[in-house]
């Protein structure tokens, strides 16, 4: 009985149901990065500002003034740019980068952007949202968000850094590089999808603010690994072939 009692521990540790950390190991189609490659935004990041302090107080006057731009056009982004599962990002980035990126249109893009989503958006912010588990604003005040589908998941994990807000600006860093011509939209792109998560009330500008400097620590790091800088230079060929055509 005490050996078939270890063997099913084992088992559960190392068998197919273990469960082992999300990365490249372990979904090599959505990850660049193993976890231990990525920066750590426990130890990259200061602590999420105090509930006494000044800063906080600045993070309460932004969420009061974007819960007043809700019921406008940038509220209906804002609810838009909720939406980075499946090819949501794309979708975001499409108007600011000139042209459609899809699967049909620009393969290598899409592709590019798709994979590098969770380095930046989980890998890169796991560390501190799991070590702070920073309540968000809309759970802080049981008020609603802007997009209620999400409130129940998301109220159960942390706050700081923002992982939108991540994944937004490393998209834009990497695009960006891609067609500098259209540097400016795209980099006001990539800001505007952090500021939407303040005017939903999913989070803080502390978290923000901090997001985007994991943002750009991650895109540095993503620049050393190959495999990314493989699908970069498809990524910059396959845009030029595009421009060549038009």
């Amino acid at each position: 009985m005490k050996k078939l009692l270890l063997v099913t521990l084992i088992c559960a540790a190392t068998g197919p149901f273990a469960f082992a950390a999300k990365d490249v190991t372990t979904q090599p189609d959505f990850y660049f990065l193993q976890e231990s490659q990525s920066p750590d935004s426990l130890a990259l990041l200061p602590a999420p500002p105090a509930i006494d302090s000044i800063d906080f107080l600045n993070d309460k006057a932004q969420y009061e003034a974007g819960k007043m731009l809700r019921n406008t056009p940038r509220g209906k982004q804002a609810w838009q740019d909720a939406h980075v599962s499946g090819d949501g990002v794309p979708q975001a980035f499409s108007a600011a980068f000139g042209t459609t990126i899809d699967k049909e249109k620009t393969p290598e893009i899409f592709r590019l952007v798709m994979k590098m989503r969770e380095d930046a958006g989980d890998l890169a912010t796991r560390g501190a949202k799991e070590h702070y588990m920073r309540i968000r604003p809309f759970a802080f005040y049981n008020e609603p968000t802007c997009r209620s589908d999400e409130e129940s998941t998301l109220s159960k994990n942390g706050s700081y850094p923002s992982g939108h807000t991540t994944i937004g600006w490393a998209t834009a860093l990497v695009l960006a590089e891609i067609n500098p011509a259209r540097q400016g939209e795209i980099l006001k792109r990539g800001y505007e999808m952090g500021q939407s998560r303040v005017i939903c009330g999913y989070h803080w500008q502390s978290d923000v603010t901090a997001a985007r400097l994991v943002a750009s620590a991650v895109v540095a790091r993503l620049h050393a690994e190959p495999a990314f800088a493989s699908q970069l230079e498809k990524a910059k060929a396959e845009f030029t072939r595009l421009n060549q055509g038009s």
